[in-house]
């Protein structure tokens, strides 16, 4: 595993006004978060099939990429922006909804499948790898198989909602210390009290 720190934070959703709100775009609230509290600014990149933002954390450069590709074909964003900049795969953190935690809970991972998630599975496909990071934000389970579709592309209850919000918050915080590639600080910390 690489010492390096992270250089790209890719958060998977939706485009558009209409998912906005939905558990589905849980990545695209802690990109959000992040260019509030490191005052970045999104830009519609056509090449990048994406929204990019530059923020500075720790003194390094780092890039936020919200692709505007549907969730399945967030990889074509990711690729794009990954080998234009030259960022490596164990420099690239994903975050995205994960149905397998509950509301709030997040899990930072390195590699693995896609678990069944289509924006990851994509991912995997484009960047020929799995070996990078991944941020799960707990989205909680419908309980039956056949409503999550309806479930992901569906709005949190206040309760809920408010749980995913301080699960986006406490990610945020660990951004420091996964750009200066302390990845066990950062686990520990996200992890702890769970």
């Amino acid at each position: 595993m690489n010492r390096a720190g992270i250089r790209l934070i890719v958060g998977l959703g939706n485009p558009g006004p209409d998912y906005e709100a939905t558990r589905h775009n849980a990545g695209f609230w802690l990109l959000d978060e992040l260019a509030l509290d490191y005052r970045g600014a999104f830009r519609l990149e056509s090449k990048f099939h994406g929204a990019l933002a530059r923020i500075t954390v720790a003194d390094r450069d780092v890039r936020l990429l919200k692709p505007t590709t549907y969730m399945n074909h967030s990889g074509r964003s990711v690729s794009a922006v990954a080998r234009y900049f030259d960022i490596p795969p164990e420099q690239i953190l994903v975050a995205y909804d994960e149905l397998d935690l509950p509301p709030g809970r997040v899990k930072l991972k390195w590699g693995g499948g896609h678990a069944g998630h289509n924006g990851m599975r994509d991912s995997i496909a484009a960047l020929g790898s799995r070996d990078f990071w991944r941020l799960r934000i707990g989205i909680g389970h419908p309980g039956e198989k056949s409503q999550v579709v309806g479930y992901v592309l569906g709005r949190p209850s206040q309760t809920d909602g408010r749980a995913i919000e301080d699960g986006v918050r406490d990610a945020a915080r660990t951004i420091p210390d996964l750009v200066d590639g302390h990845y066990q600080m950062a686990m520990n910390r996200l992890h702890a009290g769970h």
